[in-house]
């Protein structure tokens, strides 16, 4: 463990975050995190990604020296997430346990903003800055992670017909494509009648 801390900001960071400056890490040493959400933090976390309660979440791994100049974080987040079923609107817990990996990387021009990302860009890399908020990266795992449409077990949509408004009184036949080209061909060859 080495003498580099985290920092609870709270100014105009993300719901949760937890600063690490790269000029505290020491790059012979592993630097251990764990960190604990407050209540408050995971309300915020709860309005933001629109579910109702996150409980029990803890993000903890470490940061260790990569290649030259870059820095490996490995982590595990645990996350007890409440969302309404989608279909019977019943309170659905589910529990996500997520293996995390960023790599942080200097950039080339460190006054630039932009990175150039290729066919070959690794999803786990980052540019390198002057911190590293452990918040947000459990914050974009969490968000990737959280299930789109929660079931309670068993439950599923009852099946569904659809037809236009003037024929949903009158009995379904199958559809005719032809039939109105038929009946202008025979008009056009009667043209008595």
């Amino acid at each position: 463990m080495t003498m580099a801390e985290t920092i609870n900001t709270q100014n105009l960071t993300p719901e949760f975050s937890r600063i690490v400056r790269v000029s505290s890490l020491n790059n012979t040493v592993d630097f251990e995190f764990d960190d604990v959400p407050t209540e408050d933090e995971t309300n915020e976390m709860a309005a933001l990604f629109d579910v109702v309660s996150i409980r029990k979440m803890r993000f903890q791994g470490v940061i260790a020296p990569f290649e030259d100049n870059g820095w490996l974080l490995e982590g595990k987040l645990g996350v007890s997430v409440s969302q309404n079923c989608v279909v019977t609107l019943e309170r659905v817990r589910t529990r996500l346990d997520l293996d995390i990996r960023r790599i942080f990387t200097p950039m080339a021009d460190p006054d630039e903003n932009e990175i150039t990302l290729d066919a070959s860009h690794n999803d786990e890399v980052e540019p390198l800055g002057k911190e590293i908020d452990l918040g947000l990266v459990a914050m974009e795992a969490l968000a990737l992670a959280i299930p789109e449409y929660p079931r309670v077990e068993g439950a599923e949509l009852p099946e569904s017909s659809f037809s236009p408004p003037e024929t949903s009184d009158i009995e379904e036949e199958a559809p005719k494509p032809f039939a109105g080209l038929a009946a202008l061909k025979e008009k056009l060859s009667n043209p008595d009648e």
